[in-house]
């Protein structure tokens, strides 16, 4: 894994795309701490830095992660990374560390202006409350540059891997707004959740390769989700709000920045990481054995 690590790391600054990407990032965070932080003499850094600076994640996260799995397969080195001694596991975390690790230079820049802001009159708990908002900044970015490594792996293209991986972000970052829109109650819920039902089948057939299987599967979704219907449909409504909560990614940060310290929004990003490298590696484990 530390072998896949350094190899990434080394590609990333072997040319200019993590100069660029990080130098990007800098220049953002700069601009907005120089104008509100230092210019108004604003203490918040979480809310008037950090948080400001959401939208230029959407641009950063999917090229930072765009190569990292579309190159191998378009240069055909997967085979080989396959065939090493190193897991899957290992190929995915080890690139994944990569990625984490280059987001983690304007960051620790980050944490330089917060120590700035504090030898400047900043209160210690108004420090501490910087350092904690920039520990949730860092845990979104990861849990972003893991969906955005899953997009990777579903193509050989990056630009369309780029997409992809914009597309994906943009709608988490609209959800908030988009959820308001699908409050029409249960019958929503209902379609929603069996098409959700046919697709999971889906999968697991072609998993098995078991169109019997996945057509079971299916009935016996459409069967309970039926009966919920019928009898708690309430249940249904609650469980598509839950969802829909869960793909508000980066709604969580608004919250913790608003001066509400939240270990479930810590946990929560954390699991979106492991989540989603699981799907990454599950992806990369059907290619190898197809």
């Amino acid at each position: 894994m530390f072998a896949i690590y350094k190899r990434e790391l080394r590609s990333f600054f072997h040319g200019m795309m993590g100069y660029v990407l990080t130098a990007f990032l800098l220049a953002a965070s700069g601009i907005y701490f120089l104008a509100l932080n230092l210019g108004y003499g604003l203490t918040d850094f979480g809310y008037y830095t950090l948080y400001r600076t959401i939208f230029m994640l959407l641009l950063y996260f999917p090229v930072l992660a765009m190569r990292s799995l579309a190159e191998e397969r378009r240069a055909r080195t997967d085979q080989l990374l396959l065939t090493s001694p190193v897991s899957v596991w290992g190929i995915v975390a080890g690139k994944y560390l990569a990625l984490c690790t280059v987001f983690a230079l304007p960051c620790l820049a980050d944490g330089v202006m917060i120590v700035v802001l504090w030898l400047l009159g900043s209160t210690a708990s108004a420090c501490g409350a910087n350092f904690a908002a920039l520990l949730c900044y860092f845990l979104l970015g990861c849990a972003a540059i893991a969906v955005c490594e899953f997009c990777s792996g579903l193509t050989e293209n990056q630009i369309i891997a780029a997409v992809m991986g914009f597309s994906a972000l943009l709608l988490a970052y609209m959800m908030p707004s988009l959820r308001s829109m699908f409050n029409a109650g249960s019958a929503v819920a209902l379609v929603v959740f069996t098409a959700l039902s046919a697709g999971a089948s889906l999968a697991l057939g072609l998993r098995t390769r078991s169109f019997t299987l996945g057509c079971f599967v299916f009935a016996a979704l459409c069967a309970g989700l039926s009966a919920l219907f019928l009898l708690r449909s309430t249940w249904l409504t609650e469980a598509f709000s839950a969802v829909l909560s869960a793909l508000c990614l980066f709604a969580p940060f608004e919250e913790f920045v608003n001066n509400s310290f939240s270990i479930p929004t810590l946990v929560y990003y954390l699991t979106t990481a492991v989540l989603f490298l699981f799907f990454t590696a599950q992806g990369i484990e059907k290619r190898r054995w197809n």
